[in-house]
């Protein structure tokens, strides 16, 4: 693989197009309603949280926050925009002259990203008018359940990998946007690289990447690929061994390489076993650098599976950019409080908790997390020497309420937080949450 373009130090805001009809009719009918009963301008909080974590999972990961806040900074109905609203019936002329113009202008904390959260954790506050909040829900939803459970599924999968390094190689798998935020999410979350260059462009994210088997068979002889791709990328490249026989494409990499070469990929097979003969056959060709590179169909329970193996490095595709299994973090957007009171939906099984909230982490005094405090805003709450806060201010009045941390400073606020986690909380069996939640209501 080519070597890892170093990261950017500083968050990268893409400009894009208007956000605003990323919007669902029930958001548009209710505001519709809302302006015709006069409740819209009442002052309301809606909360974004997961009732629990997807099955097996003891933790989750809070990503997409800079996403999130860069898509609200475009929220706005241009006239071309509400046009479009009005030849499809979707709002009454009322409506359409509410929304065209329409900016955010309210207030929204969270969860910093690289947070981890648990069931009930308020990720995200977002207090304001209930015509400007209740707008938000899709686009909030939408960012956040998906980034949340790329970068949850990935923290296992850093996990298991026990420091060795994983590379995003999903894009193929996955919508052609999805793909660009769930390289993001996966360098987040420990992923050493991707192979998506658009995740650079946007966000910095280190790119590395090989050749697939189509080159290998462009080619009269394999040794002829693995000779044109060396002269074109240097020995430091990695080769593609599996395209016919692995073993005989090992001796014709070190053969046409030498025994410098950067790496084999091997894609197929038992890859343990694989891996093991791999090792053997390239140390003793004297490619004793040579490294080891394992891909095809990984998740986080094959990489721990293969931790004992001499394994150099590991490409994941599918399962780490559709959520191992939970390709959505199950978040919902409910409304909490209207006017200083608080409210709460009571279907069984779908309750929700009334009252604007916050959140406090206690810890032993060596570091570790020992509970998650969840509480009203109007809670007594004792902060020890210990605890901390968890959510952080990020709009004020519609504007950034201060300079978000960069995507590698978020990346090791993960690393600590996943630290400071109890060692059970980190086992990839079905167990309760990392750390136990407690309501002060």
């Amino acid at each position: 693989m080519r070597s890892m373009v170093p990261p950017r130090v500083v968050a990268v805001t893409f400009p894009g197009p208007s956000t605003a009809l990323l919007t669902d009719q029930y958001e548009l009918t209710m505001l519709d309603a809302a302006l015709a009963d006069g409740t819209a301008t009442r002052r309301c909080t809606f909360e974004v949280f997961a009732r629990s974590l997807p099955h097996g999972r003891r933790y989750g990961v809070v990503a997409g926050v800079p996403r999130l806040l860069d898509a609200i900074a475009r929220f706005t109905f241009d006239e071309a925009e509400v046009a479009v609203l009005r030849g499809a019936g979707a709002v009454s002329e009322r409506a359409a002259e509410f929304l065209d113009g329409h900016r955010f202008a309210g207030d929204v904390s969270g969860y910093p990203e690289g947070e981890l959260y648990f069931p009930g954790s308020p990720v995200l506050s977002v207090s304001g008018t209930f015509a400007e909040c209740v707008l938000l829900e899709t686009l909030a939803l939408s960012v956040l359940n998906h980034d949340c459970a790329i970068a949850s599924a990935a923290a296992r999968m850093t996990t298991a990998a026990n420091s060795r390094p994983l590379i995003e190689m999903g894009s193929r798998r996955t919508h052609e946007e999805a793909a660009v935020a769930s390289a993001r999410a996966a360098y987040l979350a420990g992923f050493q690289a991707t192979s998506n260059l658009e995740a650079h462009r946007r966000f910095g994210v280190p790119t590395t990447g090989t050749s697939a088997h189509a080159f290998t068979l462009l080619h009269d002889t394999e040794a002829d690929a693995f000779r044109a791709q060396i002269e074109a990328l240097g020995v430091g490249t990695t080769l593609l061994v599996d395209t016919y026989d692995i073993t005989q494409g090992i001796a014709t990499a070190i053969e046409v390489a030498g025994p410098e070469l950067g790496a084999v990929r091997i894609d197929s097979g038992d890859l343990g076993v694989m891996a093991q003969r791999a090792r053997a056959q390239l140390d003793g060709l004297g490619a004793t650098n040579t490294r080891v590179v394992i891909s095809g169909d990984l998740d986080e329970h094959s990489i721990a599976s293969l931790r004992a193996e001499p394994v150099d490095a590991y490409g994941v595709g599918t399962s780490v950019v559709t959520g191992s299994g939970a390709p959505t973090a199950g978040m919902v957007y409910k409304l909490v409080e209207v006017e200083g009171r608080p409210v709460a939906k009571r279907s069984s099984s779908k309750e929700s908790r009334g009252g604007a909230k916050s959140a406090l982490r206690r810890h032993k005094p060596t570091g570790t997390a020992v509970e998650e405090v969840v509480h009203r805003l109007d809670a007594d709450v004792e902060v020890g020497e210990h605890d901390r806060v968890v959510p952080v201010p990020l709009l004020r009045k519609g504007e950034p309420a201060g300079e978000l941390p960069s995507l590698d400073e978020s990346r090791e606020h993960l690393r600590r937080g996943l630290v400071a986690v109890p060692w059970e909380g980190l086992k990839l069996s079905r167990g309760e949450p990392a750390i136990p939640t407690t309501f002060v209501l």
